[in-house]
């Protein structure tokens, strides 16, 4: 990258140094599982102001959950997300217009980027009765999105309610709410769910568009694997009292406080795929997310787990044993510390050989879940 591309970053971006924006190039290409030695093709991809992609936003049945992840990322802010990194040409939530304004954008848009804009649908599609119990701008949401996708260049779904449903498709589900990709069968949809996802796996998967000219590599379920490849229960920073067979038995006892597993209260990450543990939420703030609270994942990201299996059911142990690359664990009780603490220093350890099975057995004989065992491998 030669000084004058970076001087057009500065001046886009704001005051950055060199230095820390290759950093964050760099981040981000090992956030997408590539060589960091991409970073300055993603660099480049950025710095060029006529690579910023058109995007449309269609909002549906949903909270507006998606859209306000959207506006807690720093790194970039929302206002370099919006302005210098995409074009974001229509958002119902974020428009500067509205009513016959905002809707001449969506307009002109379509028509000046046929093919090339990418369509952000957050929230289900409702299509029973023709889809009438969702309209904006006169049209139903059902034919706003066929019409809008039949042109797009790329198309994603954000959050679990446009990803496979999410609570709108909730037993009865009087309107007919329906995922993205089943109403648009036939078009490959980018789904990134999750209630809210992280606004870092919709940059990540933006960003790689525009360094490569292509979607990154997704699974049969349309999720980019750099971030729904593992689950949850692989990277948790309490994986290592799970093997250990170390649990919290209701909130608030000794185990809870001293941050031991959440699996007997419930706990859906060992059948969530998603890179929670990773990346987390609340970066402004340090960083933190449900189980590093001290709450159970509920399994959000996760079609069949999230709002369907009741909160504190215990699910099958999908991947019951630990990474080879970990040390062995020390399985005296641990002194009394900080939740936080102990959790780091049960990774910091790593696991025992075997201990996986000592935690497995520990749930089989356990009474309290007699309906739900975990099956050894």
């Amino acid at each position: 990258m030669t000084t004058d591309d970076f001087k057009g970053i500065k001046a886009r971006l704001g005051d950055i140094s060199r230095r820390d924006f290759m950093r964050y190039c760099s981040i981000m290409a090992g956030a997408l599982g590539l060589s960091t030695g991409l970073a300055p093709r993603i660099a480049q991809a950025i710095a060029d102001p006529k690579r910023r992609p058109p995007v449309i936003w269609l909002h549906g049945q949903e909270c507006t959950g998606c859209t306000e992840t959207l506006l807690r990322p720093s790194h970039p802010s929302l206002d370099s997300l919006i302005l210098d990194i995409i074009s974001l040409d229509y958002h119902e939530t974020l428009c500067a217009g509205a009513g016959q304004q905002a809707e001449a954008s969506l307009a002109q848009s379509m028509r000046e980027n046929a093919g090339k804009y990418v369509l952000i649908i957050e929230g289900a599609i409702p299509v029973k009765d023709n889809g009438i119990y969702c309209k904006i701008g006169g049209k139903t949401f059902l034919s706003l999105v066929e019409e809008v996708a039949a042109q797009a260049g790329a198309i994603i779904a954000i959050g679990s309610c446009a990803a496979w449903g999410g609570i709108p498709s909730a037993h009865p589900n009087p309107t007919g709410a329906t995922s993205a990709p089943e109403v648009l069968k036939g078009k490959t949809v980018v789904t990134l769910p999750g209630c809210p996802p992280n606004p870092y796996n919709l940059l990540s998967t933006v960003v790689h568009v525009l360094s490569f000219g292509k979607l990154p590599k997704l699974d049969s379920l349309g999720r980019p694997t750099f971030a729904y490849g593992r689950l949850i229960h692989e990277n948790c920073e309490r994986r290592p009292h799970f093997d250990a067979g170390r649990f919290a038995e209701k909130f608030g006892d000794e185990g809870h406080r001293l941050g031991y597993c959440l699996y007997k209260l419930g706990c859906k990450g060992p059948v969530t795929h998603a890179n929670c543990p990773e990346i987390q939420f609340n970066d402004l703030g340090g960083g933190t997310w449900p189980v590093g609270t001290g709450h159970p994942c509920f399994g959000c990201a996760e079609k069949g787990v999230g709002f369907t299996i009741p909160m504190f059911t215990q699910v099958e142990v999908l991947s019951p044993t630990p990474f080879a690359r970990q040390a062995p664990i020390i399985p005296e009780r641990p002194v009394p510390v900080s939740p936080i603490t102990a959790a780091l220093a049960g990774g910091a350890l790593g696991l025992a050989i075997g201990a996986s099975a000592v935690a497995l057995r520990k749930l089989k004989d356990s009474p309290d879940d007699p309906d739900h065992p975990v099956k050894e491998d």
